[in-house]
């Protein structure tokens, strides 16, 4: 309907000039159409990260709380342990690069470990 009446008013026009309109397309109609569906998709993209972001932080309060229930209750036994587990790794990392050929021994350098 639209289509038809837009060509008709181009026709009665150009005939006002003297041109004869063979054929008229129209195209791009739907352009509002996609550009309301692509809002509607971003802001559906929006909430959905929104959620994951809100699950996520509930997800790291939870582990945080897990963490501090079990060293009031278990020590500090589990940070040492991961805190030796890292110089270990450290120490094995840097012993395979080139540019390290010394050590020191009976110093403190890899996180802060007692000697």
């Amino acid at each position: 309907i639209v289509s038809q009446k837009v060509s008709d008013s181009l026709t009665e026009r150009a005939g006002q000039f003297g041109l004869i309109l063979d054929d008229i397309s129209i195209t791009h109609l739907q352009v509002a159409q996609q550009e309301a569906e692509k809002a509607r998709f971003l802001v559906e993209k929006a909430e959905q990260q929104k959620k994951a972001a809100i699950i996520t932080a509930e997800g790291d309060a939870q582990a945080a709380i897990l963490l501090a229930k079990s060293f009031g209750s278990a020590g500090e036994g589990l940070v040492e342990l991961r805190r030796i587990e890292a110089a270990e790794d450290i120490a094995y990392q840097l012993s395979k690069s080139r540019n390290v050929t010394y050590l020191p021994q009976g110093q403190n350098v890899l996180l802060n470990l007692p000697t």
